[in-house]
């Protein structure tokens, strides 16, 4: 070993003692603010994600931002479990886009609860055995998830987060040499086979598109049959034994699936918040109209609006609706009251820090 190594190495374990250190300070001071809450909340989402945002800004690199964040959710996380355990329930099974959501924004130190449903991930957390849920809402290419947005207007949850998981397909097989003339089944949800559509045109057109119940069970079906190849993540192909023999298959590099986090709690302004409602209009001319100009009015900006059949009546239709800023913020505040004086129906499903 040169002597430069060895210098270079003495350096990094002196700044592997000192982060030591500084991470047990940290737990420490965790510990004593957990002692000092009154209403044994442990999750605050408008501090961590305050937390993530000035470090991020204060990033000089070489790490990345998204190293950063992943780096200090693993700290938090395990910080938050020194207080007390937080569980998670997410749509399963094991090896999902949502497990990986579910790491991504609470880190490994959680108990998670992988379902059979999104109806269940909601029975979960309101029957209190779990403290949150995570649903999938929508996805760049492939639009809403409409179970989910069935569910929230009837469910006393309250959203509390956004997760935005960049989708990265890959196609997995047993491990072998050849793949071509043994691949008669490509197996994957739904979703995950018409993100990947005009790939598997171009590389795989005679070979039958078998939709499933998930990708993880896909894998799980590819890694019990040869002639079966799944349409998974990184994590089922570790998971389930088998091989990644193309990687980004998705037909959009921007591949993005959009998840919440469903709980009972309210969540506090960040500074850099959003908030989703539900409304529906009177039967009268100009009534939609009606219900965006309170926003114009107000200066409020809508990042989404989607129409959806209520489940009231037929032909009848509610409007999910995403706008900048905090519930308690004076412009949305006004804009709200103003709403609910020309809206058949309003319901605040939540504010919550923008996804960092």
């Amino acid at each position: 070993m040169s002597d430069t190594l060895k210098k270079f190495r003495e350096q990094i374990d002196r700044i592997d003692d000192e982060l030591l250190r500084l991470c047990n300070e940290r737990a420490k001071l965790a510990q004593q603010i957990g002692h000092l809450k009154e209403d044994g909340v442990v999750l605050r989402p408008e501090r961590e994600a305050q937390v993530l945002r000035r470090l991020q800004e204060n990033n000089g690199g070489p790490l990345s931002n998204a190293a950063v964040a992943q780096l200090f959710t693993e700290v938090m996380s395990q910080c938050r479990a020194l207080e007390a355990p937080i569980s998670v329930a997410f749509l399963g099974p094991i090896g999902t886009y949502s497990e990986e959501a579910v790491i991504k924004r609470f880190g490994h130190a959680i108990n998670g609860f992988a379902t059979t449903s999104i109806d269940e991930v909601f029975r979960f957390v309101e029957s209190g055995s779990a403290n949150y849920g995570i649903v999938p809402v929508e996805n760049s290419s492939e639009g809403a998830v409409g179970r989910t947005l069935d569910l929230l207007p009837t469910s006393q949850l309250k959203i509390c987060g956004e997760i935005l998981l960049p989708i990265h397909h890959c196609l997995l097989v047993q491990p072998g040499e050849l793949i071509e003339g043994r691949i008669r089944e490509i197996v994957a949800h739904p979703q995950a086979l018409a993100q990947c559509q005009n790939w598997l045109n171009i590389n795989f057109p005679h070979v039958a598109r078998i939709p499933v119940a998930s990708n993880a069970e896909g894998a799980r079906l590819a890694a019990g049959d040869a002639s079966k190849a799944a349409i998974a993540g990184e994590q089922a192909a570790a998971l389930f034994g088998l091989q990644i023999w193309a990687h980004s298959i998705e037909d959009d590099p921007r591949n993005t699936t959009r998840f919440l986090v469903i709980g009972n709690q309210e969540v506090g302004a960040s500074g850099r918040d959003k908030t989703s409602l539900v409304m529906a209009a009177t039967n009268r001319p100009g009534a939609v109209h009606d219900l965006l100009t309170p926003f114009a009015k107000n200066g409020v900006s809508l990042t989404k609006l989607e129409s959806r059949p209520s489940r009231a009546g037929l032909w009848e239709y509610v409007f999910y609706v995403d706008i900048e800023g905090h519930q308690t913020d004076a412009k949305v505040a006004a804009a709200l009251a103003e709403l609910k004086q020309s809206a058949a129906f309003v319901k605040i499903l939540g504010s919550y820090p923008v996804a960092v």
